[in-house]
């Protein structure tokens, strides 16, 4: 029998749990497969809406990793400058299979300096900060460059799940995942994308994210300054 598939799954303060837990759902079902969520401390982790969440193992017990997973939300800019967390994916890329990411979380890999030329999605609201970091960002749902595969904002995530499923254990066990999960969207809203929202509603939720959006920005270009990317090097979104 082949050895066991290990996922490991970044967590900490004020993560958006469905990045995480929307892609949990689809891997932990792969045969042969255990997932792993890693975070500094065994203590449970309070997530942005409140859900408290349990590690399973720490950054420094953590087993060599087949994939590295990285979730966003509010508290994502944090791990930029978590040198721990940084020097844990740098660790880790080497030896794993694939080096992943949903959401914002993409903006973490790009700290770590994992990006740099790589083709990358993110969050709607974010993803202009790829390019500060030295990735090339693509405004997609599922991204896949070599073995760097990225996932869009929150929900995302699934899709980006099912497509990681298909690349590790075929289209036919992906398939059978999803019909075991009853993924089949049906949005009762034609607006869960800046190219479908209303003009007025995508601009409220500009305005309300601005302050968050701001400080990723000042993050992304001050790792970036770190990283040696230039200015004049940075891809355009």
């Amino acid at each position: 029998m082949a050895a066991e598939r290990i996922i490991g799954m970044l967590i900490f303060p004020r993560l958006t749990q469905l990045d995480m837990t929307g892609p949990y759902e689809v891997l932990a079902r792969l045969p042969n497969t255990k997932v792993h969520l890693i975070s500094h401390s065994l203590d449970p982790v309070k997530t942005d809406r409140g859900m408290m969440i349990v590690p399973t193992v720490t950054f420094a017990d953590c087993p060599q990793l087949d994939v590295v997973m990285v979730p966003g939300g509010p508290g994502q800019q944090d791990l930029m400058e978590d040198a721990v967390v940084l020097q844990f994916l740098q660790r880790q890329a080497p030896g794993a299979k694939y080096i992943t990411s949903v959401c914002t979380g993409s903006l973490v890999l790009g700290a770590a300096g994992l990006l740099k030329g790589k083709r990358a999605t993110s969050h709607w609201a974010a993803i202009d900060h790829l390019g500060a970091l030295g990735a090339v960002p693509v405004s997609e749902r599922v991204v896949v460059d070599g073995n760097v595969v990225t996932g869009a904002g929150v929900a995302s995530g699934i899709d980006f799940a099912l497509a990681l499923a298909a690349i590790l254990e075929g289209e036919t066990v992906a398939r059978e995942i999803q019909l075991q999960i009853e993924y089949d969207p049906a949005p009762p809203f034609n607006s869960g994308s800046p190219r479908t929202a209303a003009p007025e509603m995508l601009a409220t939720l500009r305005a309300r994210g601005a302050a968050l959006n701001a400080q990723r920005g000042e993050v992304a270009r001050r790792v970036g300054q770190r990283l040696g990317v230039k200015q004049s090097q940075q891809p355009s979104s």
